[in-house]
């Protein structure tokens, strides 16, 4: 007997909730086994690359902060993702504005325009990117790799200052404005608060994708300015050591923490979410 037809049976509902458990568990695993993989490898004592490891050592994190291309590296992708992310909030936040506030012949294409490096194999921009900066020059140069990083990050700016402008009230600026204050001073006071949280996102993702490009970076550096990605891509071609897993856990580690700071601080997906 299973009672009214309309109501499922338990044991049905409590198996759906099982195997549902069970796929997302699954699914978890698929997706963090290399994470924990590479963070169990950054411990071993070995001198090259094993699984399972065979001893524990903190050694490998101390080869980290000891070897000097990785220091350099490091130093290259800070100074080259904070200047990417100030000017890609600098171009992003006007572009945002236009394409949220105006109404203009052509508004779709130029939005598309925006967000079309978001369709490109970065392998293909890289390339362009080379051909247009090598006669210039500017590669092997801070410019040149801040230039190539813009291409990437100014559309997550523009998205998500976009959506930030989405909830703010337009009349209020035009209040602003009808009172006397000037366009600056009605955007200082009535719109920056509101898009704040759009701003600061923005800006760290901006920070986080151009520190951790691997592939523009790769066709616009060279002997001078070698961002981390590229330096690890040149030490693990030469050797395999688990110091490599712990710098890997290392930028992990740093990526999480910005993240939920951000999130805890002034929520994340609230500015990514469209209006």
């Amino acid at each position: 007997m299973t009672g009214h037809p309309g109501v499922r049976a338990p044991w049905r509902t409590r198996l759906g909730r099982i195997l549902w458990g069970t796929v997302l568990v699954a699914l978890y695993l698929f997706l963090l086994a290399p994470i924990l993989v590479v963070l169990v490898e950054s411990f071993d004592n070995a001198t090259y690359l094993r699984f399972p490891p065979e001893g524990f050592t903190f050694d490998a994190y101390r080869q980290v902060f000891g070897n000097a291309a990785f220091r350099t590296g490091i130093q290259v992708s800070a100074v080259t993702a904070a200047a990417t992310a100030l000017l890609a909030l600098v171009a992003g936040v006007p572009a945002a504005l236009a394409l949220t506030r105006l109404r203009f012949r052509g508004r779709a294409a130029v939005e598309a325009a925006f967000l079309s490096p978001l369709l490109v194999p970065h392998i293909v921009l890289g390339l362009a990117l080379l051909l247009i900066l090598a006669p210039i020059p500017l590669t092997d140069t801070y410019p040149g790799l801040i230039v190539a990083h813009l291409g990437v990050t100014v559309p997550y700016v523009v998205r998500t200052v976009s959506a930030a402008l989405a909830s703010a009230d337009p009349s209020a600026e035009e209040a602003a404005r009808t009172l006397g204050a000037s366009g600056f001073t009605a955007f200082r006071r009535i719109t920056l608060p509101v898009i704040r949280p759009g701003l600061f996102s923005g800006g760290v993702i901006a920070f986080l994708l151009s520190f951790d490009e691997t592939v523009i970076s790769l066709f616009v550096s060279g002997q001078n300015t070698v961002p981390l990605p590229v330096a690890i891509l040149q030490y693990v071609e030469y050797r395999s050591d688990p110091s490599v897993a712990s710098l890997s856990v290392l930028l992990v580690l740093l990526s999480v923490v910005v993240v939920v700071a951000v999130e805890r601080g002034i929520g994340l997906r609230r500015s990514l979410r469209s209006g």
